[in-house]
């Protein structure tokens, strides 16, 4: 493991996987020289962006993109925009990212860029002038069969516009260098609801399998409010859930009623989010109750399934207890990374030493973010697919595809968890997803002549 106190998020992503693949390492000793060597990037791009403001004067923001691995495809992965990017966060969702990849069972190698410009607050025509900015360089490092980025924090649909639009410009050519385009000019349908649709999806397996049991009833915490969250929501009242708490950087808003949020509060709190208005700006009859600079995690005393969103590290230890004694018997990351190692740790212990998977007391099944929020890379490789046959699938067709894919997903989870970890009736979907996604890209490594 590489030793590098300057990259803690990086040093947590490596920390976690290496904790929970060691059952496979040691029964197979030679893949401990391809988890060294898949640690490090194949390379590392940082540049300068140099933009200029509505009042005329020259900002400078660092641009980074981090190709990791290629073993199983084109880099891909998304570009964060946000005041908190650097090398370490990068790094870390890059590295998640090979893996994530790897467990949709497409051809994606992994990879994570973006910049440390912040979009809040600009305008159009300065998110525009940076775009075009960013793109001036990237462009010299991705293709379609190359690298291939996405989306992220920070980078909806309007900057992937901006950026697509810059690149055609320098480029010369019309080519899936971009996903989660416009469905008029290369996009797939479901690319903005697949994350929040996937993590439902897989958690649906998750309900079936573990408890025979669907989301009818069920009482759901979820942190966040943009894209995935809201999704997600959608997906979980359609499916006859409890949607009962949002949240954003500021605080978080709890249903006080009972029922839960709607799909017309939704629709608000959408609407909010696209003006970057935080949550407070949601109007309401009284249903709901503000929590002034608190996470939700605390504040429901009873729930079901738990659902972070948000972004990285945004449940620790104290949370993760509060969770299981309000009876949470699901944890789904729809965040990269959403829990702190100590509440994965919790979690996980929650589980062993069980003969039985109908033991219900304080039982804690935990999904990984890699495996439960793949739908949004899954409908980018789809998105890939169509764009390289100059096709468009339908709306039908590309949700098929991503439910089996999250379908498929699970199952490879739960079988390597069982096959690996035998500390329990209850499977480590963790570990499982851990050393499935491991397992794959180091044999492709292998087989390429990365290691022997």
């Amino acid at each position: 493991m590489s030793n590098l106190p300057t990259e803690p998020e990086f040093e947590q992503a490596v920390h976690e996987i290496a904790s929970t693949i060691e059952p496979f390492l040691e029964s197979h000793p030679e893949y401990r020289r391809a988890f060294e060597i898949v640690q490090i990037p194949e390379r590392i791009i940082q540049f300068r962006v140099t933009w200029e403001r509505d009042d005329g004067t020259v900002a400078v923001n660092r641009g980074f993109r981090v190709q990791f691995n290629s073993a199983l495809g084109p880099y891909k992965g998304g570009l964060r925009l946000h005041p908190t990017v650097n090398l370490s966060v990068l790094k870390f969702l890059g590295f998640e990212q090979i893996f994530k990849n790897a467990l949709t069972g497409l051809s994606m190698g992994g990879g994570k860029g973006g910049s440390d410009f912040d979009p809040k607050g600009k305008s159009d025509a300065e998110i525009r002038r940076f775009c075009y900015a960013f793109m001036l360089e990237l462009s010299r490092h991705i293709g379609a069969d190359t690298d291939v980025p996405a989306g992220d924090i920070g980078t909806g649909g309007r900057e992937i516009g901006f950026l697509f639009g810059a690149y055609k410009r320098y480029q010369n050519e019309f080519a899936g260098i971009l996903t989660g385009k416009g469905e008029d000019w290369g996009g797939s349908f479901i690319r903005p609801e697949a994350t929040g649709y996937g993590l439902i999806y897989y958690v649906t397996e998750m309900l079936r399998d573990l408890d025979n049991t669907d989301w009818v009833g069920k009482r759901v915490i979820i942190s966040g409010s943009g894209n995935v969250a809201q999704y997600a929501a959608l997906k979980v009242i359609e499916l006859g859930g409890k949607v009962l708490t949002f949240s954003d950087s500021t605080g978080s808003l709890v249903a006080t009623d009972g029922e839960g949020f709607t799909p017309a509060d939704i629709a608000a709190i959408a609407d909010i989010k696209l003006r970057r208005q935080p949550l407070t700006a949601f109007q309401h009859s009284g249903q709901f109750e503000w929590h002034e600079g608190k996470r939700p995690w605390t504040l429901v005393e009873k729930a079901d399934v738990a659902l972070p969103s948000a972004t990285q590290n945004e449940v620790n230890a104290e949370e993760a207890k509060a969770l299981i004694a309000a009876g949470v018997r699901y944890v789904a990351e729809g965040s990269n990374m959403g829990c702190e190692q100590e509440a994965i740790d919790i979690f996980e212990e929650s589980r062993k030493g069980r003969e039985s998977l109908h033991e219900t007391e304080g039982v804690c099944y935990y999904a990984p973010g890699k495996a439960a929020n793949c739908g949004g890379v899954a409908v980018s490789g789809l998105e890939m697919g169509q764009n390289s046959q100059r096709l468009k699938w339908s709306h039908t067709e590309v949700d098929a595809r991503l439910k089996d894919i999250m379908v498929t997903a699970y199952t490879n989870c739960r079988e390597t968890g069982k096959t690996y970890v035998k500390d329990s009736a209850v499977p480590s979907l963790v570990a499982g997803a851990n050393i499935a996604g491991f397992v794959k890209v180091a044999r492709a490594m292998r087989e390429q002549g990365d290691w022997w």
